[in-house]
C-alpha cells in the first residue's frame, strides 16, 4: 500500500508540474499569438491607408474623383477585401467610402467621421452594432497641391479572434489530454523503474526472516539501483561476516572460559575433600594458576574491545620507529638466551610516526614473543625497520616450524592457534596476535603474514610516516 500510494504521489506531483508549465506555456503562446495578430492587423491598415495616400491622393487633384473611385474600388474590393475604406477633406468633405460589408456587417456611414484638426496619424476602435470590434488608422495626408485630406482604413478582429479561438479551444482540450496521459504514463513508467526496488525490498525482508546473508540479485550494475543492490551486497557481506564472528568468538570464548572454570573447580573440591595441608597448599596453587589465566583472557579481551573501538589510545606522539623496535628487542634478549635464540637486529634509526609508544611497544613485544616460542632452539629472530615509500615497515621474521598455508587466514583471529596444543603448553589463549592486530587498525596500519612450512614466518606491518602524514594534511588543507 505504501509503495503503490509513494507511486501515485510522485505521479501527481510530476503530472502537477506538467500541467502547471503546460499551463504558463498556453498563457504564454496565446498571448504572443494575439500580440502579434493585432500587431498584423494594425500594420496592414496602415500599410494601406499610406499606400492609398502615397499612390493615389497624390494624382487626384491632375486625374479627378473618378480616377480615385475606380482606383480604391479596384484596389481594395470589398468582397475580396472585406476593409472599411474611406477618404475625406479635411473640414470634413466625403470623398470616398466603401460600400456596406456583409460578413461581419458594417454599415460605413454608421461609423462617424472623425472631426480634426489632425497632427498625426492615430488608431481608434469602433464597435459595431452586432458585437465586432473594428479597428480603424487614420491618418491626415497633404498632397503636393497643397490639400489636406484625411485616410481611414479599417478592418475587424474577427480573422485574429477566430485564430485566438481555436488556439484556445486547442489548449484547453489538450492541457487535460496531456495530464491524462502523463499521469497514466508516469504511473506505468515509474512501476517499472521502481520494480526493482520492490524486488530488493522483497529479497532483503526475506535475508531478514529467513536469517541468511545471500547476495541480492543485482540487475544492472551500470545504473544507480544496481549500484545500490552492489552496495547493500556489501554491507549484507559485511553483516555476515561480523556475525560469523561474533557467533565464533562467543563459542570461542565459552571454549576457553570452561578449561579454567572446570579445572578451578575441580581442584577446590580437591581441597575441600582433602585432609592434608600440602595437598590443600597444591591445590589453592593450582587453582590460583587458573584464576590468573581466567584474569589474562579477560583483561585482553577489554583491551582487544577498547582498541576497536579507539578508546584508550592517549594523544598521539612522534616516535622513532627504530629506537622503540631495538630497545623492546633488547629488554626480550634475556627471553631469547633462555631458548638459546638469537636476536638479529636490520633497523634504521630516525624513520618517525605518530602513535601510542605503550600500544606500539606491546605490538612488538607481542609478535617477538610469538617468534621466539615458536623459533628452535639454535634458531634466529630478526626484527626489520625500514623506510619506504609508502610508509615505515616493521617486520618480525624467524626460522621456526613455519605456518601452514590452511591457518593463514585465521591467523589473527581471537583465540586461534595454528598449534593449539603448543600453545597451551607455552600458556598461550590465542589473543596476542588479535591484540597486535587491533593496535595496528587503531593507528590506520597494516599487518599481513607470510610463511610457508617449513621456513618459518614473516610478519609484516606498514604504517604512515609522521612527515608523509603532515604533508598530506598540508596539501588537503590548500
Amino acid at each position: 500500500m505504501n509503495r503503490h500510494s509513494l507511486r501515485f504521489r510522485i505521479s501527481v506531483w510530476h503530472t502537477s508540474l506538467l500541467a502547471g508549465s503546460l499551463t504558463l506555456y498556453g498563457i504564454l503562446t496565446y498571448s504572443i499569438v494575439q500580440h502579434y495578430l493585432i500587431k498584423g492587423l494594425n500594420d496592414s491598415i496602415e500599410y494601406h491607408a499610406r499606400t492609398i495616400a502615397e499612390k493615389v491622393l497624390v494624382n487626384l487633384d491632375r486625374r479627378g474623383q473618378q480616377y480615385l473611385e475606380d482606383e480604391l474600388n479596384e484596389r481594395y474590393v470589398a468582397e475580396i477585401y472585406p476593409r472599411f475604406i474611406r477618404v475625406t477633406r479635411s473640414d470634413g468633405t466625403l470623398i470616398f467610402q466603401t460600400a456596406a460589408i456583409g460578413d461581419p456587417h458594417i454599415t460605413p456611414s454608421s461609423i462617424p467621421i472623425p472631426s480634426g484638426p489632425f497632427t498625426q496619424a492615430y488608431l481608434r476602435t469602433i464597435l459595431l452594432d452586432d458585437g465586432h470590434h473594428l479597428q480603424i488608422y487614420t491618418l491626415p495626408y497633404r498632397a503636393p497641391d497643397g490639400k489636406s485630406y484625411v485616410i481611414e482604413s479599417g478592418r475587424t478582429f474577427d480573422a485574429a479572434e477566430h485564430v485566438l479561438h481555436r488556439l484556445a479551444l486547442a489548449l484547453l482540450l489538450g492541457l487535460p489530454a496531456i495530464a491524462t496521459l502523463s499521469l497514466s504514463g508516469g504511473i506505468f513508467f515509474l512501476r517499472s523503474a521502481l520494480k526493482p526496488l520492490e524486488d530488493i525490498e522483497e529479497y532483503a525482508e526475506c535475508v531478514s526472516l529467513n536469517g541468511k546473508c545471500e547476495p541480492i540479485p543485482v540487475p544492472n550494475t551500470a545504473d544507480e539501483i544496481g549500484r545500490l543492490a552492489t552496495s547493500l551486497n556489501r554491507m549484507i557481506a559485511r553483516l555476515d561476516e561480523s556475525y560469523q564472528r561474533a557467533n565464533r568468538f562467543s563459542g570461542d570464548v565459552s571454549h576457553e572460559l570452561r578449561t579454567p572454570l572446570t579445572v578451578l573447580r575441580g581442584e577446590l573440591e580437591a581441597a575441600v575433600q582433602r585432609g592434608s595441608l600440602t595437598d590443600l597448599l597444591d591445590s589453592l596453587g593450582s587453582a590460583l594458576e587458573e584464576t590468573e589465566r581466567l584474569q589474562t583472557i579477560v583483561s585482553n579481551l577489554l583491551e582487544i574491545s577498547r582498541l576497536d573501538e579507539e578508546k584508550i589510545l592517549r594523544e598521539k606522539v612522534s616516535i622513532d620507529l627504530g629506537n622503540l623496535a631495538r630497545c623492546t628487542a633488547e629488554q626480550m634478549r634475556l627471553l631469547a638466551e633462555v631458548k638459546s635464540v638469537e636476536l638479529r637486529y636490520v633497523i634504521t634509526e630516525g624513520i618517525e610516526v605518530e602513535g601510542d609508544p605503550i600500544y606500539l611497544k606491546q605490538a612488538v613485544v607481542n609478535l617477538l614473543d610469538n617468534a621466539i616460542k615458536y623459533a628452535p632452539a639454535g634458531g634466529w629472530v630478526e626484527i626489520r625497520v625500514l623506510e619506504v615509500q609508502s610508509g615505515a615497515i616493521l617486520e618480525v621474521v624467524d626460522n621456526g616450524p613455519g605456518i601452514s598455508s590452511e591457518s593463514l587466514p585465521f591467523l589473527f583471529d581471537r583465540f586461534y592457534r595454528a598449534d593449539k596444543a603448543r600453545s597451551r603448553e607455552t600458556g598461550g589463549v590465542g589473543l596476542g596476535l588479535s591484540i597486535v592486530k587491533a593496535i595496528c587498525s587503531a593507528h590506520s596500519a597494516k599487518i599481513s603474514v607470510s610463511a610457508e612450512k617449513p621456513h618459518g614466518a614473516r610478519f609484516h606491518i606498514e604504517m604512515p610516516l609522521r612527515n608523509a602524514k603532515r604533508a598530506l594534511l598540508k596539501s588537503v588543507n590548500l
